[in-house]
C-alpha cells in the first residue's frame, strides 16, 4: 500500500489543480469548452470573457461609456478623410453619426436598403469598401484600414444576461438597470441596438441577436447544423508604424473556408457584449493574407455575396464597382470585432 501512496497523492494533486482551473474559468468559457471542444476560441472572443464586469453603479457607468461610445478608433487624431468602423450594419442613406458629410462607414454583411449614395460617399470609390473576387489575387493592392476595436464591453454569463430585459418595450427598466439617463447618448445607442435586433431580416437571412456567448454558440451551430465548426475573426498579426489608412498588397495563400452557408456575428454597441448574428446563404468566406505598405500584416476574413439579385440597384456596391445586381459576386472584409462561423471539414 505504501508503494502506491505517492501515486495516489500525485493523482489527487492533479485532480485538485484541474478542479481549481475549472472553477477559475468563467461560465461562458466552460460552455464553449463543453460544446466546442475541438474549436479554438479566437482572441476576439476570449478577450471579452472578463468576469465581475458589473459590481457597482460607478463601474456600470464607466463600462457603458466605453461600450456604447461613438465607436471610433482612439489611437490617432480624427481627420475628415478618415474612414471608421462605426457600426456593424450598413447604412447607406442617412447621415453619418458624426454629421460630417465626409464621413463614411465600412460595411459588414447586413444589407440595409436606402437612398442612393451621395457624391461625397462615392468620393471613396478608391477605398476597398467593396471589391470583386479577382481583387484577391496575389499582388493586387487595396486601400483599407483595420482600426483597433474600441468597443470593450464584455460577455455576461447567459443566466445573468437573461435576467436583464432586452426589448424596446422594456427600455425604462434597461436604463434604470444600467443607471442611464433616458435622454443621454448612451440611452439612444441602447435603444438603437435593440431596435435593430428586433427589425425583420431581409430575404434569405436568418438573424438573431446573441446576448451571451452561450447563445451565440447555440445559434451558430444550429444554423450550420454541426458542432464541428471554426470561428474565425480578422486579425492584425503584426502592426505597422500607424493604424491609419494604408495600401495593402494581397499575399499568396488565399484560403476558401468550408461550406456554402456561413454565420457572421457583428459586435453591437451595448453595455455588455451583444452580437448581431445572421446566417446567409449563397455566400463564400475566405481568409486573405495582406501586407500594408507600413509593414502591417493582417489575416483578413473576406465575405463574398454570390447572389446580389435582391439588392437595391442603387446600392453603394454597384455604384463603386460599376456592376449590376445579380451579375457578379461582391466581396468585402470583416472588421476585427466580427466573427465568421463555418463548418470545419478538416476533422471528424
Amino acid at each position: 500500500m505504501g508503494f502506491h501512496l505517492p501515486l495516489i497523492f500525485a493523482f489527487l494533486s492533479l485532480a485538485a489543480l484541474a478542479l481549481a482551473n475549472h472553477a477559475a474559468q468563467p461560465a461562458p468559457q466552460l460552455y464553449w469548452n463543453s460544446v466546442l471542444p475541438n474549436t479554438q476560441m479566437p482572441r476576439a472572443i476570449s478577450e471579452l470573457l472578463h468576469p465581475g464586469l458589473y459590481s457597482t453603479n460607478e463601474e456600470k457607468s464607466t463600462n457603458i461609456m466605453n461600450a456604447v461610445g461613438n465607436g471610433k478608433p482612439t489611437d490617432h487624431k480624427v481627420k475628415p478623410d478618415d474612414i471608421f468602423v462605426q457600426e456593424s450594419r450598413i447604412n447607406y442613406g442617412g447621415p453619418s453619426p458624426s454629421d460630417k458629410p465626409d464621413d463614411i462607414f465600412l460595411p459588414a454583411t447586413r444589407i440595409i436598403y436606402g437612398p442612393p449614395p451621395s457624391d461625397n460617399q462615392l468620393h471613396y470609390k478608391n477605398v476597398a469598401i467593396f471589391f470583386l473576387e479577382k481583387d484577391m489575387r496575389p499582388g493586387a493592392t487595396m486601400n483599407f484600414q483595420f482600426p483597433r476595436n474600441s468597443n470593450t464591453a464584455t460577455f455576461l454569463p447567459r443566466e445573468s444576461a437573461q435576467s436583464i430585459p432586452f426589448s424596446s418595450n422594456k427600455l425604462s427598466e434597461i436604463f434604470n438597470h444600467f443607471s442611464v439617463k433616458p435622454t443621454s447618448v448612451e440611452a439612444k445607442t441602447i435603444k438603437k441596438t435593440i431596435e435593430e435586433c428586433e427589425a425583420p431580416g431581409i430575404k434569405g437571412e436568418e438573424k438573431y441577436c446573441a446576448t451571451s456567448l452561450e447563445s451565440m454558440v447555440d445559434f451558430s451551430t444550429s444554423k450550420l447544423r454541426t458542432r464541428n465548426v471554426q470561428a474565425i475573426p480578422t486579425e492584425v498579426l503584426e502592426k505597422g508604424a500607424t493604424m491609419s489608412m494604408h495600401k495593402y498588397t494581397t499575399m499568396p495563400g488565399l484560403k476558401k473556408l468550408a461550406g456554402d452557408k456561413v454565420v457572421v456575428c457583428h459586435k453591437q454597441n451595448y453595455p455588455y457584449a451583444v452580437f448581431f448574428c445572421h446566417a446567409i446563404k449563397q455566400t463564400a468566406a475566405y481568409v486573405l493574407s495582406l501586407k500594408g505598405d507600413d509593414g502591417e500584416k493582417v489575416k483578413a476574413v473576406t465575405i463574398c455575396h454570390l447572389d446580389t439579385s435582391e439588392w437595391n440597384p442603387k446600392h453603394l456596391a454597384f455604384q463603386i464597382l460599376k456592376v449590376k445586381p445579380g451579375t457578379i459576386p461582391i466581396c468585402h472584409f470583416l472588421p476585427t470585432d466580427q466573427i465568421v462561423w463555418v463548418p470545419n471539414h478538416k476533422t471528424a
